[in-house]
């Protein structure tokens, strides 16, 4: 259990050559980071149609980054190169989480759905920064 300013997160972690789990799709944290970008989608077809190159662009390539490095990083060899997929995923959690402030600032969509999207990559941030912890322990 990881907690932060009130906030906790359970993590369960399988690391290869132990209890690994069957596929990428069974890991809880890349879930929640499809659900983020589904989000993150949903939202930015609500911004100005001059955004569609701009800032609703990038939004949707750093939320896609998310679950797209958990998975790349669960296929490798190696429980280093899985946490350096897993924080480039973290990285890509906190350039959202910027966007999404922009977002906010400009008055681009509903605010909601901001608040919903500003949540879940929080979320998913903080359980980005638990599994890698509980892979360094590991080690």
């Amino acid at each position: 259990m990881w907690s932060k300013a009130g906030h906790s997160v359970s993590v369960s972690v399988s690391v290869k050559g132990s209890a690994m789990a069957e596929s990428f799709r069974e890991l809880l944290v890349w879930q929640k980071g499809i659900q983020l970008s589904v989000l993150v989608y949903r939202l930015s077809k609500q911004f100005p149609r001059e955004e569609a190159y701009g800032l609703s662009n990038q939004m949707r390539r750093a939320a896609v980054s998310i679950p797209s490095n958990i998975a790349e990083g669960a296929g490798r060899l190696n429980t280093r190169e899985y946490k350096q997929y897993l924080g480039v995923a973290r990285g890509s959690s906190f350039e959202l989480q910027t966007q999404l402030t922009i977002a906010r600032e400009l008055g681009f969509g509903d605010i909601e759905q901001l608040r919903e999207a500003e949540s879940s990559c929080d979320e998913v941030g903080r359980m980005l920064f638990g599994v890698i912890q509980a892979l360094s322990a590991k080690a």
